[in-house]
């Protein structure tokens, strides 16, 4: 079906379900090294994704414009001239984001990041959960 149309097929898996599997006219995504947009007939590719969103335009189902956003956070990314394969460690719909607990998240984020002292990898996790939690309110500010 997307071959016909010039469009990708997208899916977006996490460990405990589906999120979408539907053609899109474009995705945008967090690479590990920044964002990136895939648009039909990209080069193939592999990557580490990061943590922010994903934004599937021209989808079917999608808010105005045809445009759908999922909070995602680490995973793999797969890109094929005709689909693309999101990995996710964990991902979310905006409304499904609890933005109390992700303020607590990032308190707690910010407590790690002035307690760690020498080590760097108490700075490298501390920065992970400040990303992670920034990236999930700054996703649920956008559905209002």
């Amino acid at each position: 079906m997307a071959e016909d149309t010039n469009q990708l097929r997208v899916r977006l898996v996490t460990p405990e379900r589906i999120l979408f599997d539907q053609v899109a006219d474009a995705v945008e995504l967090p690479a590990k090294s920044g964002y990136m947009e895939v648009l039909y007939g990209h080069a193939p590719l592999l990557a580490e994704l990061g943590t922010g969103d994903v934004r599937l335009h021209g989808a079917k189902g999608g808010q105005a414009g045809g445009e759908q956003i999922y909070n995602v956070n680490w995973g793999f990314v797969e890109v094929l001239p005709d689909r693309v394969t999101i990995l996710a460690g964990d991902a979310l719909k905006p409304e499904e984001i609890d933005v109390s607990r992700a303020k607590e998240q990032l308190v707690r984020g910010e407590k790690e990041w002035s307690e760690a002292g020498d080590s760097v990898e108490a700075y490298d996790h501390a920065l992970h959960v400040i990303n992670e939690a920034e990236a999930k309110l700054a996703t649920a500010a956008e559905k209002h």
